[in-house]
């Protein structure tokens, strides 16, 4: 078995790249890492930890590597960094695997009635951490939770979840991750570690690239041109190069900043992402666009133009209602694409 076929599928997993579970390479975040393995050696790991950061940045591979770490009782070795994973162990196999006794990774469940997966982290995953919790820890050493991501908590799994981030039992280590920390309850973010994790180094993109074994443009203008876009993260640099990405985000962008709507480019883009096994099309499409009305309402903050910023920044709200909606309901794709193109250009053509 090889390792890309080790680690469960997930809801954001994407072909031939491997999970963060069963991902050896750890790349950037060195000084994070390194107060990490540093805390943990001098036994004041806080129990909670919120990693925090955009998306595809290695905040789940963090989180198992610092998993691995703490399960090898690793408080004797040097403190600079996280132990290197050691594919060919039992460990790191278990913990790829989600078969490890110690180690609960809690994200969104497969929806048995659509065949893809449920669209929240819902409280039946939470109640799993009671059964972890009750049984007496591996070896005598840590019992690790990892939620990824901490964001798609509905409002009962997040109050489940809350209760045993409150009384944890000893050697217990919670990892939540979040891509947008103002989602989480307040009472969650008060009892977690806060850790800021900043985007890659265009250097660090392509170091990853090249260990996922993913070719990067071949000219030096487009590489330039693929890392920027990115933004430091790895997993849009990954669907911009393998799944079209790149020509979804600049159709959106001139679609935006056109002087008038182009409905003829709109509906030959909504055909793209929503043709048959467009699965992932479909999904930068949202996420491109969620991510250009939240740019757009960031700068109407910074120019105090609060007025737009407001109005930005609700429309950002009614696209994730938009896109939960069509998940939750299979509702049509393609209307999806055409109305909240429209109404994300009207909102910022005010």
């Amino acid at each position: 078995m090889s390792a890309a076929e080790l680690a469960p599928r997930r809801h954001d997993s994407i072909d031939g790249v491997l999970e963060p579970a069963e991902n050896p390479l750890l790349v950037g975040h060195r000084n994070v890492r390194h107060n990490l393995a540093k805390a943990f050696r001098e036994g004041r790991l806080h129990h909670a930890l919120l990693l925090a950061g955009p998306s595809g940045i290695g905040k789940a591979t963090l989180a198992f590597h610092l998993a691995r770490h703490v399960l090898t009782g690793a408080e004797q070795v040097p403190a600079d960094d996280l132990q290197p994973s050691d594919e060919g162990s039992q460990l790191f196999r278990t913990v790829a695997q989600g078969s490890h006794a110690a180690v609960l990774h809690l994200t969104r469940p497969a929806n048995e009635r659509t065949k893809g997966f449920k669209t929240v982290v819902t409280v039946d995953e939470i109640r799993r951490v009671g059964k972890l919790l009750s049984l007496s820890a591996h070896d005598g050493g840590y019992r690790v939770v990892i939620v990824d991501p901490a964001d798609d908590l509905n409002a009962s799994a997040a109050n489940a979840l809350l209760k045993n981030l409150e009384e944890p039992p000893a050697r217990t280590l919670f990892v939540l991750i979040t891509h947008v920390p103002g989602r989480l309850m307040p009472t969650i973010r008060s009892r977690c570690q806060f850790i800021r994790l900043n985007p890659l180094a265009d250097a660090e993109v392509a170091e990853a690239m090249t260990g996922l074994g993913l070719a990067l443009p071949d000219s030096a203008r487009d590489r330039e041109a693929l890392l920027q876009r990115a933004g430091g993260s790895v997993r849009d640099a990954i669907l911009l190069t393998e799944y079209g990405g790149l020509e979804i985000a600049n159709t959106i962008d001139t679609i935006l900043q056109g002087k008038a709507f182009d409905l003829a480019l709109a509906s030959r883009l909504a055909d793209a992402v929503t043709a048959r096994d467009a699965t992932i099309q479909f999904d930068m499409f949202n996420e491109h666009l969620l991510g250009a009305v939240s740019a757009a309402a960031a700068r109407a903050a910074a120019d105090s133009d609060t007025a737009n910023a407001a109005g930005r920044a609700g429309m950002w709200g009614q696209l994730r209602d938009d896109i939960a909606a069509t998940e939750t309901y299979n509702l049509d794709k393609r209307h999806h694409v055409m109305t909240t193109l429209r109404k994300s250009y009207d909102s910022l053509h005010k």
